[in-house]
């Protein structure tokens, strides 16, 4: 009997998916639950289970492939037929789903030295949006919405590609660059300067100025490209500014040092620094909430909670896994929250909703060397601490020179929202915390 395997809906707010990797091929077995492919989303990436046992007879959606959720992607021989499996191997590579597979990358030959660059005017112009009928209802994405909102731009005006009619992130990201959606408007046409392909900001630079040499084309991971879009929505949206202290780490390090072995074997977790980051982080929070907020227009929107996320290097990109309600735990319950949340995220395990309403964020750049950094901030946050690396330096502390273990903290801040008296405020509010540190950890 066949089964159909489905694009699944990861959240309430996602409405299609990517697939990166497809884990079997037409005609292997596979179990249920047991990993089928991989997907990626404007959240997360995942591993999506198999929902039955058999074998797996037909691919529909092939490698790179962006389809709405429901979309059947590909189809399971529940009796196990292997031979009703091998005409579909052939089927496979080309799939039935209308959307062209993802191109391999092939460098371009570099221009001839005589070639001139492209004139602005040869862009191509996108036709213009048509207006949908006043009472006809918008369907679009909360994300979209925010995005709607902050650049100014009535949904009706702009036409959805997606699923029904649905307006899509690229939707309202091509309309961004185009000036936003006028009624009997034309749109703008993008300048020389730069232009948004997919919501990646590409630089019009004359083509002989990028390929030269030798050199290999490597395309955009779902991921990478999801990152870049959300980087230069950040840097357009929120007017940056950034503030920098340095905390004496000592009696932190040398606490973790004489606890991390009792506390592993008592609690059977890690003992990390970032709980300590986090703790300190919430009571800056508290005694200055305008650092977690977020803009709708004119409104500043006070969190009472405090989610604060922490970004998580992977192989394959960066992610932010939010710890919900971070006020209310205790010490022990952070770290196995940054762990539990850490270790799903290198395996693809996160879910979407674990990703979604972060009101704070930390970055750890330190971890890999950093002295300090200058992070982006984190949307729809006003404010992120960047953590450089904890290493023992020589300091001044009464008039005489001391060995202590030092490391620099950075508070990226949305101008809007955020002043500098209460950046540097939070920083010594943090700063008091983490060289007083008295809060027991066992």
């Amino acid at each position: 009997m066949p089964i159909d395997v489905i694009m699944p809906q990861m959240g309430e707010s996602i409405f299609e998916g990517t697939i990166t990797k497809w884990l079997k091929k037409p005609g292997d077995r596979v179990e249920r639950d047991e990993p089928l492919f991989e997907i990626s989303t404007d959240k997360v990436d995942a591993e999506i289970p198999s929902p039955q046992s058999g074998v797996l007879k037909e691919i529909k959606v092939g490698e790179g492939q962006t389809v709405p959720i429901q979309t059947v992607v590909a189809v399971i021989d529940a009796a196990g037929a292997a031979g009703a499996a091998a005409p579909a191997a052939a089927k496979a590579t080309s799939p039935a789903a209308p959307a062209p597979a993802a191109p391999k990358a092939v460098a371009p030959p570099p221009p001839a030295k005589a070639a001139t660059p492209a004139p602005a005017a040869a862009l191509p112009v996108p036709a213009p949006a048509p207006i949908r009928p006043a009472r006809e209802k918008v369907r679009s994405s909360p994300l979209v919405r925010r995005l709607a909102k902050e650049h100014n731009i009535d949904l009706t005006n702009v036409p959805g590609t997606g699923a029904g009619g649905r307006i899509s992130k690229k939707d309202i990201l091509s309309v961004v660059e185009q000036g936003g959606a006028r009624p009997g408007g034309a749109p703008r046409v993008p300048s020389a300067t730069g232009s948004i392909v997919h919501g990646v900001l590409e630089n019009a630079v004359p083509r002989e100025k990028i390929y030269f040499g030798r050199y290999e084309v490597q395309p955009m991971s779902v991921m990478r490209q999801r990152i870049a879009e959300h980087m230069v929505i950040s840097k357009r949206v929120s007017p940056h500014v950034y503030s920098v202290d340095e905390v004496d780490m000592t009696r932190i390090a040398a606490l973790r040092e004489k606890t991390k072995s009792e506390f592993e074997s008592r609690y059977g977790t890690k003992l990390t620094f970032m709980p300590f980051f986090v703790r300190a982080c919430v009571e800056g929070l508290r005694a200055f909430p305008t650092a977690n907020a977020s803009v709708d227009g004119t409104n500043i929107v006070l969190h009472k909670e405090i989610n604060m996320g922490f970004a998580v290097a992977l192989d394959w990109g960066l992610i932010v896994p939010v710890i919900k309600g971070a006020e209310e735990k205790n010490f022990l319950g952070l770290q196995r929250a940054i762990n539990d949340l850490a270790e799903r995220a290198r395996t693809k395990k996160l879910k979407p909703e674990e990703v979604q309403e972060g009101t704070f964020a930390i970055t750890n750049p330190g971890v890999f060397g950093g002295l300090m950094g200058l992070p982006v901030i984190n949307q729809p946050n006003v404010a992120i601490l960047g953590l450089g690396a904890i290493q023992k330096r020589p300091v001044v502390i009464d008039d005489a020179i001391a060995i202590r273990s030092m490391v620099y903290v950075t508070m990226s801040y949305d101008h809007r929202v955020v002043d500098g008296a209460v950046s540097h405020q939070f920083l010594a509010k943090l700063k008091d915390m983490l060289e007083n540190w008295n809060e027991s950890i066992l």
